[in-house]
């Protein structure tokens, strides 16, 4: 059976984290090809394709790469109250033997509560300052106990965990004595897609390890978190690789190895760097304050396709639509609406959600800041002061149950019917009782329970307001109905085209 590739962090040890692991790369010697040969509309030949050898720069930088090795407590209990230790039986919840089971299953076969276990675990790091501080990766140390760090020499020293930070995964620590340790620098600026870069850090516990490649590319989103705005490198980045720099050519570090996309855990070409701009903002936070702050609009957003930019009379695709202001938020006290899209954040153009995102987070609290905002046909500047990024909530949301008084659009593979009559859906709008998984609204993203609060701008009540805004959008000529949708705590767009309306 084929193993379906997964995204793995780089951290090594006895955790639930599965790591990642490869071979060690040499620079090669490459021949500088003919001048007109490399020569691309106009622009000049480079001087050489690939530096001999890397051996300068590593000698110069690898003083201040560390090993960082975690001590942390494993509890034995199973965090799962409905299933126990090998061989017991599984309890549904609620039954009379539930609790003696889980009781059983916290204390050992003499009435002995069972001891937790001592798991260890390794990743990389790197000094930015003679004093000790060192960056690495918040989940080489988050569950951390006692941190040691291993320095190029084999000298071992106590560290202690300045901060963290989970939404980006860096960490800063600090060692508890010494001064004058080697340290290295952030790259002032960014490197491009075809740079050389060099991963130093200590894969499989084997000791420092150096490996090359090059950016393969930049802004990748891998699901990891919020601000996901990762490097792609093919330089191997291995199992005890996490929290292990990217240098250029030039020894600054313009990266934090975090992860790789692999099969089985080794490395296959594709491993994944936070990025310095990124990374130099948090671990300043971390070192000031032992926490990051970051700026806070108060607003749901989603991207903006096709169908909506036809809907709403837009260009291009550009910019985050705003699918909900938050009652209170920043945002609605400056007058940002539904449906309006955020093209611009200080005159600095937006392309999607995530990007606005990182921009208004990494603006931080309490700062004044011009939105070009796209509001009903026309471009205006609207001021916010931003506030702080609350901590996370986790929506819950109960599927209401379909009763009585469905409309179905069949054409689109809907049943509707009004949110009034469905238990649990609220009073205002129309709920989607049943769906087509092959009909056009599921492919649009519709599911069961979901709520459409208004239809071309306009509140619905009733599933013949919403087959009306339809059909009327079809008579004046527009291609596609943008619908406001609510999924449990989270409201979006969804634009239904109106080819199959009435």
């Amino acid at each position: 059976m084929t193993k379906r590739p997964t995204i793995r962090t780089a951290l090594l040890g006895a955790v639930a984290v599965t790591a990642l692991g490869a071979a060690v790369s040499a620079p090669s010697l490459l021949s500088t090809a003919p001048a007109q040969a490399a020569q691309i509309a106009g622009q000049p030949a480079p001087s050489t394709i690939a530096p001999g050898s890397f051996a300068d720069v590593v000698d110069r930088v690898s003083p201040a790469v560390v090993s960082v090795k975690v001590k942390m407590v494993e509890s034995n209990a199973s965090d799962d109250e409905e299933s126990g230790p090998q061989g017991m039986p599984n309890i549904p919840k609620g039954d009379p033997l539930e609790r003696f089971f889980h009781q059983f299953q916290q204390r050992g076969m003499g009435g002995q509560k069972a001891k937790p276990h001592v798991g260890m675990a390794q990743g990389s790091g790197f000094f930015i300052s003679a004093d000790g501080y060192i960056v690495t990766n918040n989940h080489v140390v988050e569950n951390a106990t006692d941190v040691e760090v291993v320095t190029q020499d084999g000298k071992t020293v106590p560290a202690t965990v300045v901060g963290t930070d989970k939404k980006t995964d860096l960490a800063l620590i600090k060692v508890k004595s010494g001064a004058n340790y080697p340290f290295v620098q952030w790259a002032p600026a960014v490197p491009r897609v075809g740079d050389w870069v060099i991963a130093v850090g200590n894969p499989f516990g084997l000791g420092g390890t150096v490996t090359a490649g090059i950016v393969s590319a930049r802004g990748r989103d891998i699901g990891a978190g919020p601000y996901d705005d990762f490097l792609q490198i093919d330089a191997p980045v291995n199992r005890g690789n996490s929290g292990g720099p990217t240098f250029n050519v030039e020894g600054q570090v313009v990266g934090i190895n975090t992860a790789i996309f692999s099969p089985s855990g080794g490395s296959v070409g594709i491993g994944f760097a936070i990025p310095t701009e990124v990374a130099k903002g948090v671990i300043q936070d971390l070192r000031d304050k032992g926490s990051v702050a970051r700026g806070w609009l108060g607003i749901q957003i989603q991207p903006v396709t096709a169908d909506i930019a036809d809907s709403l009379g837009l260009k291009d695709t550009k910019g985050a639509l705003v699918a909900e202001p938050q009652k209170g938020s920043p945002a609605a006290d400056a007058g940002i609406k539904s449906g309006d899209v955020i093209t611009a954040v200080n005159n600095d153009a937006v392309d999607g959600p995530k990007e606005l995102s990182r921009k208004i987070a990494g603006l931080g609290p309490d700062k004044k800041v011009a939105l070009t905002v796209y509001h009903d046909g026309n471009s205006k500047q609207v001021d916010v002061t931003l506030g702080t990024l609350p901590n996370d909530q986790q929506a819950k949301a109960d599927a209401p149950k379909p009763q009585d008084e469905k409309a179905q659009l069949s054409s689109y593979g809907l049943t509707l019917a009004p949110a009034a009559s469905i238990a649990g859906a609220g009073s205002s709008g129309v709920v989607v009782a049943d769906i087509d998984p092959d009909g056009t609204a599921a492919q649009k993203g519709l599911q069961t329970g979901d709520v459409i609060l208004e239809a071309a701008g306009k509140s619905v009540s009733k599933p013949s307001d919403v087959s009306a805004a339809l059909a009327d959008a079809k008579k004046d000529g527009h291609k596609a109905v943008l619908l406001r949708v609510k999924t449990g705590d989270n409201v979006r767009y969804v634009a239904l085209s109106t080819t199959n309306a009435g």
